[in-house]
């Protein structure tokens, strides 16, 4: 199901502060599937997936070992929280 490129990313400071604080090789790899993000909720490498139905958050896959967690209101993705994710 791609989305329109109207779609729009907001940071909460939390996922700043993660973002800072991750390695730089996560950093880049977060750039580079954000842009999927906008583009394709769907995309297959993301793997995102309704994380919580009670409070409408989403995770989406950064790599094997790390997760972008995320609400969706509208055309507005709110950015809560990168995370390492255990195994």
């Amino acid at each position: 199901m791609p989305l329109a490129p109207s779609v729009r990313l907001h940071y909460s400071e939390k996922f700043r502060r993660d973002y800072e604080g991750a390695p730089l090789e996560i950093q880049r790899t977060f750039d580079r599937k954000a842009e999927l993000l906008v583009t394709n909720l769907r995309h297959p490498s993301l793997r995102a997936k309704k994380y919580s139905e009670a409070s409408d958050v989403w995770q989406a896959r950064v790599t094997q070992g790390w997760r972008l967690y995320f609400k969706i209101e509208g055309d507005t993705y709110y950015l809560i929280s990168l995370t390492s994710h255990p195994k």
